[in-house]
């Protein structure tokens, strides 16, 4: 496939960890606006926080940054109840707004009962079917759709927003970034997204026209690489488990990386024996100028937006190392 057509902004985002004592939230979301970064993105994880109750509360709480909301599990909603909350956060909140929609992990939507038989096609009803809602467009039951059955139904002209905002695809098999090409205005790629991985999915993505591509990873910033690297360890974690063999396939030490999955005997031990020069591709840890360096490449591979992910013991402390990024 020819490789899709990105948007040419460069822009660097922060992530509101999910875990965060609700005390600090509003405070972590002015923090992140005041230190300059172009975008803060929350995420929906089945047990934490919701993402549009998250996005609502730190698009009030704040003045400039643009929130992005990374992702909401189709499965879960009604599309047209999913299109008045993107049109909400948009006509409040206008130019300010990217919400990401995606099938969730199948592990937790099976226990939350709602993962469907054929999630690639209730995505791309749910994504299709969402857009032309928050555009304001009526969306008719044509006897095609599987999934959504929506009939006549459409926003009040008085709720549209007049910035529409952008819905991406939060995704990461071949089949589903094709899809996030054909219906989404852009698409979120979860951590790790080593260049490597993002160029391979944009092969996928294969957009007609411009298309956001926004990519997490782990992060975490200190004058000693070193530190900065045992830091960002423990973030990731989850990689050494087959579901994001997506994001390992493309790299060129994907079999080393397999075999050193297979022996490990736990979590921890994969990841404190991850090689240095692994773990500078999986994830962005280092110097200043190391980390801008890691940004630098992931926006050369085809990202619009390189999003952090803070870790450490003390969150506020990761923001702020966070920021000498900038």
């Amino acid at each position: 496939m020819a490789p899709s057509e990105t948007t040419t902004e460069r822009a660097v985002g922060v992530m509101l960890p999910r875990d965060l004592p609700a005390g600090d939230v509003l405070d972590f979301a002015r923090r992140a606006d005041a230190h300059g970064f172009d975008e803060l993105w929350v995420v929906e994880d089945l047990g934490f926080r919701g993402g549009t109750a998250q996005a609502a509360a730190v698009l009030a709480a704040t003045e400039r940054i643009r929130v992005g909301v990374g992702v909401l599990p189709a499965a879960a909603r009604n599309p047209a109840f999913t299109a008045m909350e993107v049109a909400t956060l948009g006509q409040l909140f206008p130019g300010r707004v990217d919400v990401g929609l995606g099938h969730g992990m199948p592990g937790w939507m099976r226990s939350a009962g709602a993962w469907p038989s054929s999630p690639l096609t209730l995505l791309e009803e749910h994504l299709r079917a969402v857009r032309a809602l928050v555009r304001g467009d009526v969306v008719e039951l044509d006897g095609t759709a599987r999934y959504v059955a929506l009939d006549g139904v459409r926003l009040e002209p008085a709720v549209v927003p007049t910035t529409t905002p952008r819905v991406l695809a939060g995704v990461r098999g071949p089949r589903s970034l094709a899809l996030a090409g054909r219906q989404a205005d852009g698409t979120v790629l979860a951590e790790p997204c080593a260049p490597a991985y993002v160029r391979a999915a944009l092969g996928h993505v294969a957009a007609a026209g411009p298309h956001r591509v926004v990519t997490y990873d782990v992060a975490a910033v200190d004058d000693d690489a070193a530190r900065a690297r045992d830091t960002a360890r423990p973030g990731l974690e989850w990689i050494g488990e087959p579901d994001w063999d997506p994001h390992v396939v493309p790299l060129p030490f994907a079999e080393e990386f397999r075999a050193l999955r297979r022996r490990a005997g736990s979590r921890a031990e994969f990841v404190r024996d991850l090689p240095d020069e692994w773990l500078d591709d999986l994830a962005l840890a280092g110097t200043p100028a190391q980390v801008q360096g890691g940004v630098a490449a992931r926006w050369d591979a085809g990202a619009s937006c390189v999003v952090m992910i803070p870790v450490g013991p003390d969150p506020t402390a990761a923001l702020d190392a966070l920021a000498r990024v900038l």
